[in-house]
């Protein structure tokens, strides 16, 4: 009878890809990524449960579809095959929570968004111990491992 059940029983779980600008885009039904580049030709697409810090960045081939549930970034072509920088993804996560909020998806469920490169409160970025995958960027990836030193952006 409680809120999450109900929320959660009428929410469609949708793919999520965050424009470079801070707009969200969602896609209820599958599509492939060569279907949403022919909007975004100079961009690439990459998932956040493949971003890790001090690693580079990958595209997802144009022959894939956008899962549901997932997160997506459209990033400017520049920045393939560039190692991401923790404050670069600090100012993703940021930018991804913005437009969670701002899409009109405020389940009374979900309190905040997990970044493991932020210092709780401020949102300013703050260096994390390097190894075995700390720090990855998406919500729900196999082999996800976080430091003790998570912080959190409370909705607002």
């Amino acid at each position: 009878m409680g809120i999450c059940s109900s929320c959660e029983s009428t929410h469609v779980v949708t793919a999520k890809l965050v424009l470079q600008d801070g707009r969200l885009q969602e896609y209820s039904y599958p599509v492939k990524v060569s279907y949403v580049l022919q909007k975004y030709p100079t961009y690439f697409i990459c998932n956040s449960d493949e971003m890790e810090f001090d690693d580079v960045l990958s595209a997802i081939s144009e022959d894939e579809e956008l899962q549901p549930g997932q997160l997506y970034f459209a990033l400017p072509l520049s920045r393939l095959r560039h190692p991401l920088q923790a404050e670069e993804m600090a100012a993703l996560a940021v930018k991804a929570s913005n437009a969670l909020m701002k899409s009109g998806d405020k389940c009374a469920c979900r309190k905040k968004l997990v970044c493991p490169v932020t210092s709780p409160g401020d949102g300013s970025p703050r260096k994390m111990a390097s190894g075995g995958g700390a720090g990855r960027l998406g919500r729900g990836g196999q082999g996800r491992k976080f430091s003790a030193m998570l912080g959190a952006i409370p909705e607002q």
